[in-house]
């Protein structure tokens, strides 16, 4: 029987111990349960890799049973959630697979490695599930711009990202950048990778084959991001400075060479499984792919390679050290294997073998040092339903007038506010620093409302974006949560996407506080009800919780990656106007909603009262139209109405096709209501004039409100309302201010 700890006077013994696994993350109540698993009490190396196998980053203790309301199924999906990635097919015996995952934590103390490293990661998801990597994206958030800290972190996250992706050869196409007090001290750097992969090669991690090899991988490993998981699932403080060693080292021009001998393995057809070494490093890999087979695993750690002298079994089991793959083949197939990696001149290591006992055992120096149930550490973690509390913010944001505001007369110079803020003014000076156009595949890259990568050997292509809005899932997260899909969704459609599954990152505070918890479980019923209804199921995705600074919490901030089929590549359509004389139609409805918009933060300087409402029929009948639009050659250009609202979005479509605009609002509304209000479910479009007839009849047909806006026209932007100026302006002025906003908050 597992000892019990004494209610009373614990001696120095126990009081050490208590320390030691309080200190792994480990609460009283899970160290009695790990006992109960093993029958006795764990020694260090066995705290150590439970402490990790059931942190909040490997496990999902807190967010599992909300996990489980996303749908996951569809005619189209091939793997669901549980793997390194999911996948969707896309015809032709080929299908996508693409994942989004977190490096938050990592990227605040040590940026560039922090930043770096996560794309490593996320590119490793991809290439174990056998697929090829043909793009990554990226979702950023931080602090205010004009803080020296937040401009540090800013600046080396990029250039971590650009500086790893760039060296492996992987277009990053796309992502998002935003900025807020609430990321203060905490940013959020999420990293999205797609791949392409044939359905004959699709892999799992799984250690099938009692008897069958194990063999590592990769680099040598190293005392680099020890405990990296644990760090990820608390909270960052000051004293997270002192965990700089933490954050894991990569190596970009080694991943590209592990990738390329481990797809070269796939394709051989000898590997059973294969899964890469991330959060918790070898512990995570190694039970993890004997748990889905059911079986055991041996693991002789005096094989490992190792980098570093004297390592303990801890050390070796809890390092994150990058760029290294666990894989599993039959014994007659193991020469074959390790030859493919010689050609590649990595190591390749047999360091265990596949057992039917249901165990993890470790063996260091021909000694058993630890011993442990493969269901203990995976499967029977604990689950915690965490109490949920409505906010006191939220209901008081109910009473919040949002339309109290003084009027805004001058609308010029508020667009101009409005493009020099950092949200929505250019980000070139960060896309400028990724190599977008490697492998030739990209026909649309940053900029524009979705990403484009051609599939080579055919006339399709996919479409690919990363959305959030964390002040609309702050002031409502089920309302925010679903806006999130479906901005998603439509920067998909507008880019001639047939919108196909979602990956998700789902960036909260503390699972602790009953207010945070309620805000996770609310936006997840948002984002399960738009997935619902747009028919774009959740394949997979990645939970950062405690994100938090010392004023509390980020805003919930839910990032939704999502990948779209084009049909043909003729249907490629971007948000610049085209031609002179082309007519501007707008689409949905414009109602006076300023909650949380950038207009109220700019102008008025807060976010309050509740986000935009929003009617996810009219969301899917507007989606539906525009991809039949596009698809009977009926538009020149489409664009998504997101941050800003009217005005944005046309300065945009202006100085993206290098043309002005000369249009007329008709409206019920206050000008400035008009222009910035961010109403959900518009789109912007210009068609030919001998094809606006058509176009509008057919939106009738789908029951989508429309109206004639004006025409494309000249070098400058002309606004009225209701037949009355409210925006003049030269496209040149505004694209100024649009570009150089970003480089003169960076002194660049």
């Amino acid at each position: 029987m597992a000892q019990q700890l004494s209610a009373k006077e614990p001696t120095a013994e126990q009081i050490a111990e208590q320390q030691l696994y309080r200190q792994m993350g480990v609460s009283d109540e899970e160290y009695e349960k790990i006992c109960g698993f093993l029958g006795r009490k764990p020694n260090y190396t066995e705290i150590g890799v439970f402490s990790v196998m059931w942190s909040e980053h490997c496990s999902y203790k807190n967010s599992k049973p909300v996990l489980r309301r996303f749908p996951t199924k569809g005619p189209r999906v091939l793997m669901g959630p549980g793997e390194g990635a999911g996948i969707v097919d896309i015809g032709d015996n080929l299908a996508v697979a693409f994942k989004i995952e977190s490096h938050n934590h990592p990227s605040a103390i040590e940026p560039y490695q922090g930043a770096a490293t996560g794309v490593g990661g996320i590119i490793r998801d991809i290439f174990s599930m056998g697929a090829r990597p043909v793009a990554l994206l990226n979702s950023l958030r931080f602090g205010r711009p004009d803080n020296e800290r937040v401009k540090y972190l800013f600046e080396n996250v990029v250039a971590g990202i650009a500086g790893y992706g760039n060296c492996v050869g992987i277009p990053t196409v796309g992502g998002e950048v935003k900025f807020d007090e609430s990321y203060e001290g905490n940013p959020l750097v999420n990293a999205m990778c797609v791949g392409i992969i044939e359905h004959e090669h699709i892999m799992r991690g799984v250690a099938s084959g009692v008897g069958n090899p194990v063999f590592y991988v990769g680099p040598a490993t190293g005392r680099d991001g020890i405990h990296g998981a644990t760090f990820a699932s608390e909270e960052l403080t000051e004293e997270s400075e002192a965990k700089r060693p933490a954050v894991q080292v990569g190596d970009p021009f080694m991943e590209k060479l592990v990738m390329e001998a481990c797809l070269e393995l796939i394709r051989s057809g000898i590997v059973i499984g294969i899964q890469d070494m991330g959060a918790a490093g070898l512990t995570c890999s190694s039970s993890e792919m004997a748990s889905k087979a059911g079986n055991g695993m041996e693991l002789y750690l005096d094989r490992v390679p190792q980098r570093e002298e004297g390592m303990t079994a801890y050390e070796m089991m809890l390092s994150e050290s990058q760029e290294r793959m666990l894989f599993v083949v039959e014994p007659d197939k193991a020469d074959q294997a390790k030859a493919i990696f010689d050609r590649w001149g990595l190591l390749c290591v047999e360091v265990g073998r596949v057992t039917d006992d249901g165990r993890l055992k470790l063996f260091h120096h021909g000694e058993l040092v630890a011993d442990m149930p493969v269901r203990a550490l995976v499967d029977d973690c604990p689950v915690y339903h965490k109490p949920s509390r409505v906010p006191d913010y939220y209901e008081r944001m109910a009473a919040v007038d949002t339309t109290r505001y003084a009027e805004v007369t001058d609308l010029t110079d508020a667009l101009k506010r409005l493009l020099a803020s950092p949200n929505i003014a250019s980000k070139e000076w960060v896309y400028s620093q990724y190599d977008y156009m490697v492998r030739t595949s990209t026909a649309v890259g940053p900029g524009s409302d979705a990403a484009v990568v051609t599939i080579r050997g055919t006339r399709k292509a996919l479409a690919m974006t990363t959305d959030g809005n964390g002040r609309f899932v702050y002031l409502d997260p089920y309302v925010g949560g679903q806006i999130a899909v479906c901005e998603a969704a439509r920067n998909i459609v507008c880019s001639g996407g047939e919108p196909l599954a979602i990956t998700d990152n789902l960036n909260f505070g503390s699972p602790e506080k009953p207010d945070i918890f309620w805000q996770l479980e609310q936006a997840v019923d948002g984002i399960s009800a738009a997935c619902r209804a747009l028919e774009t199921p959740v394949i997979g995705g990645n939970v950062s919780l405690y994100n938090e600074n010392a004023k509390g919490a980020i805003y919930p901030t839910p990032v939704i990656g999502m990948v779209g089929l084009v049909h043909d590549i003729d249907h490629i359509t971007t948000q610049g106007f085209k031609r002179e004389s082309d007519v501007i139609v707008l689409l949905g409805e414009t109602k006076a909603e300023l909650g949380g918009s950038e207009f109220q933060y700019v102008i008025h300087g807060v976010t309050e009262g509740r986000p935009p409402a929003i009617d996810l029929a009219a969301e899917q009948r507007l989606q539906r139209f525009v991809l039949e639009a596009i698809r009977r050659g009926l538009l020149r250009s489409a664009h998504d109405l997101s941050e800003g609202g009217l005005a944005v979005a046309l300065a945009e479509s202006c100085i993206s096709g290098g043309l002005g605009a000369d249009v007329d609002v008709r409206t019920n509304l206050r000008p400035d209501f008009a222009l910035f209000s961010e109403s959900q479910s518009r789109i912007l479009l210009s068609a030919a004039p001998e094809w606006v007839e058509h176009l509008l009849a057919l939106a009738g047909e789908f029951g989508v409100p429309h109206a004639v806006l004006g025409e494309v026209k000249g070098s400058g932007i002309t606004i009225r309302v209701n037949g009355t100026p409210a925006v003049q302006a030269s496209v040149r002025e505004l694209e100024q201010i649009w570009k150089d906003a970003i480089p003169c908050l960076m002194g660049k």
